[in-house]
């Protein structure tokens, strides 16, 4: 399932040339659908394509786009409340008590 691109607040493009400077990072992110997907390695930079939609890139070739990530090296990333919002999708029913 394909989402469309969310504008990522800009506070993340400091955290991301923050963790490009490291040798090696690990990003936790939504890949298709609710589905949990990881890449590792350098980051080298980030790219946008024909849509407008922003990916962060590793040098293992692995492009990841910026607002499907959940965690980048363990810091929060902007899909981070949707995730969130998931962990917490139970206690937000009664269970069958009222």
């Amino acid at each position: 399932m394909k989402t469309d691109f969310i504008f990522v607040d800009p506070i993340y493009d400091e955290i991301f040339e923050k963790e490009q400077k490291k040798d090696d990072s690990k990003v936790i992110y939504f890949g298709n659908g609710t589905d949990l997907e990881e890449a590792k390695g350098k980051i080298t930079g980030t790219i946008k394509n024909s849509m407008n939609e922003e990916y962060l890139c590793f040098n293992s070739g692995a492009e990841v786009r910026i607002d499907r990530i959940i965690t980048i090296n363990g810091i929060p990333g902007p899909a981070y409340g949707e995730y969130d919002s998931y962990a917490l999708a139970c206690l937000d029913c009664t269970g069958g008590m009222e």
